[in-house]
């Protein structure tokens, strides 16, 4: 094959992704934009600090915002600390062993396990068995169980990212394993772990149907609620969008800074 027809291949495969990617992008910008255009008007202090009115058609939506803000913490304080915990054990401590694969054998089934699964789990074990009710605390436990086998995998991976070298260097120097993780392996391994953590609660953000699942009867409810709003012909669902879609745009604009200061370290490249 010539120079040329190389070229030409090139450019014609480097043409059809860019009209992939165009089309795939389009209709994404115009159901964002359609979503500004319509719910700008609704955004005003009153919408974000009042809660919800006739049928949620009218007032604000201080409760959800206030909700996901709880559940995102809860389901942090539940996730991250254990998530952590036991990647720095798979990648440090634990062997090359049957028990090891096993382990992750079940994290990575554990993590491809449909949300609705976990909401049923969380409603018969944190809401009936032992007793916490439709809370926050019920939610965010169910949610920390979904999302733990994903922060341990990522978590898992930062660490293995961090050249041997660094431990090589510390062990030279007579420090111990645990001081080796923690002076050497996790402030490398952090940008990384925090880009996963980040990345892993964007979509968390929008599994409403998880903790909407711990309000039992009231699931059923929502699409009725969506179906009210949508036929009040006002624009407090697009508000509300808007107000989410500026949530999932902090959560991914953090999550970029720690990939840029990954990256910056030249950790993982």
């Amino acid at each position: 094959m010539s120079v040329m027809s190389r070229q030409q291949t090139q450019k014609v495969a480097t043409f059809l992704i860019t009209t992939v990617a165009t089309l795939v992008v389009i209709p994404v910008l115009l159901i964002i934009l359609t979503i500004f255009y319509n719910g700008m008007a609704a955004i005003s202090w009153e919408f974000l600090t009042q809660p919800p009115r006739n049928g949620m058609t009218e007032g604000g939506i201080m409760p959800a915002i206030l909700g996901t803000i709880l559940l995102t913490l809860g389901t942090a304080v539940a996730a991250i600390p254990l998530g952590i915990g036991a990647a720095i054990y798979l990648a440090e401590y634990a062997g090359d062993n049957i028990l090891t694969r096993t382990i992750r054998l079940a994290i990575v089934n554990l993590a491809g396990i449909p949300s609705i699964v976990y909401g049923l789990f969380g409603l018969g074990m944190f809401v009936l068995f032992f007793q916490f009710g439709t809370s926050i605390l019920a939610g965010s436990l169910t949610l920390g169980l979904m999302t733990l086998p994903i922060v341990i995998s990522t978590a898992e991976e930062a660490i293995l990212t961090v050249p041997q070298a660094f431990r090589t260097v510390s062990y030279s120097v007579d420090a111990t394993r645990w001081q080796t993780i923690r002076h050497q392996v996790l402030p490398n391994a952090m940008p990384g772990i925090i880009t996963g953590i980040i990345l892993v609660f964007i979509p968390c953000l929008g599994s409403f149907l998880t903790p909407d699942l711990l309000g039992g009867a009231n699931a059923v409810m929502i699409g009725n609620v969506i179906e009210r709003q949508f036929k009040a012909a006002n624009d407090w669902p697009f508000g509300a969008a808007i107000s989410f879609l500026l949530m999932y745009a902090t959560f991914g604009a953090l999550a970029l800074r720690a990939l840029f200061a990954r990256f910056s370290k030249g950790v993982g490249v």
